[in-house]
């Protein structure tokens, strides 16, 4: 009688895509896929999208699908153009169908109840309501030991930090089908500086909700091999700083505002203005640019993320 209860519990759960994406991913992948079988939410699909990994890869893949099934694990070819665009070929992929998604890489660890602890939020928004939960992260190195945790932001979420910052990594990210159907509409070619910078500014700018919780749900690994690390120490500010005065920061805004503008009509009307005023900033005099950055309101969470955005207005580098 017990095993037929929980049938039915699991049955009723909300169900939850987990969209992974692989690239030469043996080192660390084991422990990763042994931490989704681990969660507490049970009710979830995982689909890998992989960027072209050698065999080592594949026969790790291949040994989990024989053990959950080949509808549970599902192992797709990627687009081989980057990270963003590989996690964006499963997030529009219309044939994955879900109550909820969640982005995760390969090379993490999940805390048991991370599915769990996201949906906790989620399912207290209305279904039409686009919804993205993102936390903490507690950082771990290679040997999966404890290093520290990633900066706790303060300042609330909103489409005028969206514009200027991303606040969570995607590994911590979930989201409802509302929040997905604005990803669809906008399709998988779009070019855009992140996959989860990009999720943040469309579910903010759609006036959709937006939730950073403080509990880190992720061990975030570093190591040598990392695409993107933390952002949290004096060695990652002084590398964005030079990012900045190089014309990075410069070009992921014209990139996320040429992709928000093709998505313009999901955007509140309060929004577009800002969208608008934030690209006045980036031409014309200097007086000029600086009123429509105050127009804009856009904020990063900390004084010295602003300081920073206001030295790339007056060095044109926004």
């Amino acid at each position: 009688m017990q095993s037929e209860h929980n049938n039915k519990s699991v049955a009723s759960a909300p169900s939850v895509a987990i969209l992974l994406c692989t690239l030469r991913g043996h080192a660390y992948l084991r422990q990763q896929l042994d931490s989704i079988v681990g969660q507490t939410h049970t009710s979830w699909s995982l689909w890998v999208s992989d960027d072209g990994s050698d065999h080592s890869t594949h026969t790790i893949l291949g040994e989990y699908q024989a053990r959950l099934g080949g509808s549970r694990l599902v192992v797709l070819g990627g687009p081989a153009q980057g990270f963003a665009a590989n996690f964006l070929s499963l997030a529009c992929n219309a044939k994955i169908c879900a109550d909820y998604y969640a982005y995760a890489d390969q090379d993490d660890i999940w805390e048991p109840d991370k599915l769990a602890q996201a949906l906790r939020w989620l399912e207290g928004t209305p279904a039409k309501v686009a919804a993205l939960y993102c936390a903490r992260t507690r950082k771990v190195d290679a040997d999966n030991q404890e290093i520290g945790f990633s900066e706790r932001w303060t300042r609330l979420p909103s489409f005028a930090n969206a514009l200027v910052q991303s606040i969570a990594s995607g590994n911590t990210m979930v989201f409802n089908s509302a929040a997905r159907d604005l990803l669809l509409a906008a399709g998988p070619k779009i070019e855009v500086a992140a996959h989860d910078w990009w999720t943040y500014q469309l579910v903010s700018g759609s006036g959709g909700r937006v939730f950073y919780d403080g509990k880190p749900t992720v061990r975030y690994r570093q190591h040598r091999a990392n695409l993107i690390g933390t952002n949290g120490t004096w060695g990652a500010r002084i590398r964005r700083a030079h990012m900045l005065l190089r014309g990075r920061f410069g070009k992921w805004n014209q990139m996320n505002i040429a992709a928000l503008e093709t998505a313009r009509a999901h955007l509140t009307a309060e929004n577009q203005r800002r969208l608008d005023d934030y690209s006045k900033a980036r031409q014309g005099g200097l007086f000029a640019r600086l009123a429509a950055l105050r127009r804009a309101g856009v904020y990063r969470q900390t004084w010295l993320g602003n300081l920073g955005l206001a030295a790339a207005v007056i060095l044109k580098k926004l």
